[in-house]
């Protein structure tokens, strides 16, 4: 019975001892995939990355306004009330600044209007055509002073007839586009840069789509257009009385979309 219960003790110890012993023998043909070198995962938590680290692109920021709010188109006035306008109290080029805003926050530059009370004032209190640019410069200053922008556009409606201002690509039509700058102040030079970027642009989208740039200095001109309060303002004739609303809406879209090609490049 004692000689039993130590071959049973044995056959324990052979069995409890042999992983361990099993490590001792020698090993052919061990592989590098055979050995497994198990390292700490590495596990990267957002508090680990510092903030210089993320790179986060800025908007780029504009300013629409019209010192001539009530510029209307005639087709679109007949077509509303039945009766032939070139100014109107909502059927004016103010519309289409929405239609501009709209496109422009597509394309990713964030844009702000002036206060459009301010505008609807201003209709109301019937301002002289030539003195609307000195009423509304208090409220651009102070737009401008509380506000950085990259383009600050003010929006008018030339008083071309349509086949001076419109024309046709691929079958579609389009409302041609002039810029005008007032040459009497110091950043004229940078007003100008800027509007012969986006007129570059628009040229690339649309050929023939922008007239030429209109210069005015002199006697019997404003000469300002209160770009003096801003390198990046410039002013934008969209089309003439005659155009249609399709073919204004598709300049409107060049506008927006050349815009933002070029302060994304700036």
């Amino acid at each position: 019975m004692k000689k039993t219960l130590q071959i049973w003790s044995a056959l324990i110890l052979f069995l409890f001892l042999f992983p361990v012993l099993i490590n001792y023998l020698p090993k052919s043909g061990t592989s590098p995939s055979s050995k497994l070198i198990k390292e700490p995962a590495k596990i990267v938590y957002a508090s680990n990355i510092m903030e210089a680290d993320i790179v986060e692109t800025e908007k780029k920021k504009a300013l629409l306004y019209f010192t001539h709010s009530h510029e209307a188109f005639e087709p679109i006035t007949k077509a509303k009330n039945g009766k032939v306008a070139v100014s109107h109290q909502s059927e004016n080029i103010m519309k289409f600044g929405e239609k501009l805003k709209t496109q422009l926050d597509f394309n990713g530059v964030q844009t702000d209007f002036l206060d459009f009370d301010n505008m609807l004032d201003m209709q109301k209190k019937g301002i002289a055509y030539g003195r609307a640019y000195k009423s509304i410069r208090p409220h651009v200053e102070q737009e401008i002073a509380n506000k950085e922008y990259d383009l600050i556009i003010d929006l008018h409606r030339d008083s071309l007839k349509a086949d001076k201002t419109t024309m046709t690509h691929n079958g579609e039509k389009y409302a041609r586009v002039a810029f005008v700058i007032g040459m009497e102040h110091e950043n004229a030079a940078k007003n100008e840069a800027l509007a012969k970027q986006i007129k570059a642009e628009m040229e690339e989208l649309v050929p023939g789509i922008t007239r030429s740039i209109v210069r005015k200095s002199g006697h019997g001109v404003d000469g300002k257009y209160n770009q003096d309060l801003h390198p990046s303002l410039i002013l934008i004739e969209l089309g003439g009385i005659g155009n249609q609303e399709d073919e204004l809406n598709r300049t409107i879209t060049v506008i927006a979309n050349a815009s933002s090609t070029v302060l994304s490049n700036n």
